[in-house]
């Protein structure tokens, strides 16, 4: 059954606008409003929209001086600054097409998208992603210009087409002095169904692919989420995941020219928790894992504080778990605890809320992957409106969004404004929406297997539709999978469902959980080294680095006791009470995106990981109590070198089946 969104059409404007419109109605409305700041020093610096408007059209006309063409792809790499911003917004005024990459990412990571969009141009950071691409300048032989924003490191660089930011600019403003009319002329040809981004997926097999977005797909997804949310220009936003993810590109791109507010760019990542309390952002975006480290950090401080102040901790977080949820739901709740939970909330939640920097958010939204229901109940209780939302670099972000007094753990919401949804007859999720991609680039096949001739887009994730009209996603439909053999023969087993719930516990960072056509589940643990390296500190536990601190027998038990816990909880789900973990390990390192067993947006590579730790898999299997293992890792200056450790194995207590009481 075909599911309708149940709120209004788009606004008429989308079909007439494109993203450099946006920006000069902004400045000539509102020139001396902030539009972004950014923290340089210490001090956070403002430019105006009539800046910002100033500066793109600067960079404009250097790039059209430099030879851009339209439709010419135009790299950017970089943490959030606003002159990448504004350079993005240049490229697109002359009918360009921004491709963002991961900042993060090794050189070589580069040259399938600057060849596959047979890239000209970039735009750079500073001295790291210069080199990165001077590095591979040989790969990609048609790479004749890099700019780049920071100066530092590069004054005694050589190299041929690689200036400075302010030199494009300067040339820029030399001609827009011969040629006043050129810059508007060209953003007045640039039409809403031009392409205005393209994307490459982080992809956990093969190449990356360029989804290629048009001006209209992502403005009409920014708008709808505007809309639902009642978003103005006095929100505040803070940028600091990767421009490159495109859940940050619409939040601190695509809806911020929407709605006018005011991007924050942090000063660097280290700064990012001291930033967000600075800021105070009303509008706040995060993926799972950001929420899963706030929360460690929060547990960490209170595992060092005094004995009254956890029994107080506790006893507020009871109150909190039980009241907290239905308050900021809207639904009733006595006066006593409503006086409780305000007590708490003066004692304990408003300064933990402030400690987080979540003091002033109005909507906070959670994606990219599925957050664990206990993670998510826990910052509701304590009065931060985190809500969930469904969607893909495919799809512009916008696919479903969950209301305000409609948010719950197990669902991801409802269909937004113009968005139809359908299950497939294999249970996969299908969407039909404004904000679909035009196609993958230069991948015909690709682009046939997603999108119907009718225009549905097959999303690869299974789930279905509950009563309410909310959607419910399972997992990934082909990692979905089925036990064999064994007491739980034919169970269903759902491994992001199971990691998520080992993530909850803040001793443990990453998991990859197996199952699928064997007898019985097993798992890889992560455990995450602040708060283990805390934990091992505070009972006089000496280690001399993570390999070493994994194995230690108390570490064992540690996270033994985080699965058992897990495995409790999933003997009350009837669908997935197979899919106890029986047998896990902990890994010798941390799963890392530059070993490839993670993408850029830190999704685990499964596949990847079982055949390059198949020895340790068939360990668990086998019955074996120890591995070892030898495995090549990156370093972070590109060198390669190798770790080996014997991993032990251990055996975790599972719980019968049963029924939740009713």
């Amino acid at each position: 059954m075909v599911r309708p969104c149940r709120r209004p059409q788009c606004k008429e404007w989308l079909v007439q606008t494109t993203f450099p419109r946006l920006m000069l109605d902004h400045a000539q409305a509102r020139p001396d409003a902030p539009a972004l700041r950014e923290k340089s020093f210490g001090i956070w610096q403002t430019t105006s929209w009539s800046q910002l408007a100033a500066l793109v059209r600067q960079l404009a006309c250097g790039l059209a001086e430099a030879g851009l063409q339209r439709g010419d792809h135009v790299v950017v790499v970089g943490d959030n600054r606003p002159r990448l911003y504004a350079s993005m917004l240049a490229v697109q005024a002359l009918g360009g097409v921004p491709v963002p990459l991961y900042q993060d990412a090794a050189s070589l990571e580069f040259v399938f998208p600057i060849n596959n969009a047979e890239v000209r141009f970039a735009v750079v950071e500073n001295q790291e992603q210069v080199d990165k691409l001077l590095e591979i300048r040989t790969q990609c032989p048609q790479l004749a210009c890099i700019w780049y924003d920071d100066p530092r490191g590069l004054r005694k660089y050589d190299e041929p087409g690689l200036a400075a930011l302010d030199m494009l600019a300067e040339a820029g403003a030399a001609r827009h002095q011969r040629d006043t009319g050129f810059f508007d002329a060209a953003v007045a040809r640039c039409q809403p169904h031009d392409v205005a981004a393209m994307f490459f997926t982080s992809g956990t097999t093969g190449n990356p692919k360029g989804v290629v977005h048009t001006h209209f797909s992502l403005l009409d997804r920014a708008a709808a989420g505007q809309a639902f949310d009642k978003l103005t220009n006095r929100e505040e936003v803070l940028a600091y995941m990767p421009p490159a993810w495109i859940g940050q590109n619409i939040f601190s791109y695509a809806q911020w020219l929407c709605c006018g507010y005011i991007v924050n760019c942090p000063e660097s990542a280290a700064t990012v928790t001291i930033d967000l309390k600075e800021v105070g952002p009303t509008y706040y975006f995060a993926p799972p894992r950001v929420f899963e480290g706030l929360l460690t950090s929060v547990m960490i401080r209170m595992e060092d504080a005094s004995p009254l102040k956890r029994k107080l901790f506790d006893a507020c977080m009871a109150v909190a778990r039980r009241v907290g949820p239905a308050l900021l739901d809207g639904q009733p709740v006595s006066a006593m605890d409503k006086l409780k939970w305000r007590l708490g909330d003066w004692a304990i939640y408003g300064p933990l809320r402030n400690s987080l920097g979540l003091s002033r958010v109005r909507v906070a939204y959670t994606a990219g992957e599925a957050i664990g229901p206990d993670l998510f109940t826990f910052y509701r209780s304590i009065g931060v409106n985190l809500k969930q939302l469904y969607g893909s670099t495919e799809t512009a972000v916008f696919v479903c969004l969950q209301p305000d007094h409609e948010a719950r753990a197990d669902t991801v919401g409802v269909p937004v404004q113009g968005v139809e949804i359908k299950l497939a007859d294999n249970g996969e999720i299908m969407v039909k929406s404004p904000g679909l991609l035009k196609e993958y680039y230069k991948n015909p096949a690709a682009t046939a297997e997603v999108l119907t001739a009718d225009g549905w887009y097959h999303t690869g994730d299974a789930g279905f539709i509950d009563d309410s009209g909310h959607l419910k996603i399972i997992d990934r439909h082909k990692d979905v999978g089925r036990l064999q053999g064994g007491a739980h023969d034919g169970a269903m087993f759902a491994p992001k469902y199971v990691e998520n719930k080992l993530k909850f516990f803040p001793f443990i960072k990453e998991a990859v959980a197996f199952g699928d056509r064997r007898d019985r589940v097993c798992a890889f643990i992560n455990i995450d080294m602040e708060a283990v390296g805390n934990w091992a500190e505070r009972r006089n536990l000496g280690y001399a680095g993570y390999a070493d601190i994994a194995q230690k027998p108390e570490v064992y038990d540690l996270i033994r006791d985080c699965v058992e816990k897990v495995n409790a909880d999933l003997a009350h789900d009837a669908l997935l009470a197979g899919s106890q973990v029986t047998r896990f390990l902990i890994l010798h390192k941390e799963l890392d995106a530059d070993d490839g067993e993670m993408t850029r947006t830190r999704k685990v590579k499964r596949g990847a990981i079982a055949g390059k730790y198949g020895v340790l898999v068939d360990a668990l299997y086998g019955g074996k109590t120890e591995q070892y293992i030898e495995t090549v890792v990156t370093f972070e200056d590109g060198r390669s070198g190798s770790v080996s450790a014997t991993l032990k194995i251990a055996d975790a207590k599972t719980f019968p089946a049963m029924k939740k009481a009713a």
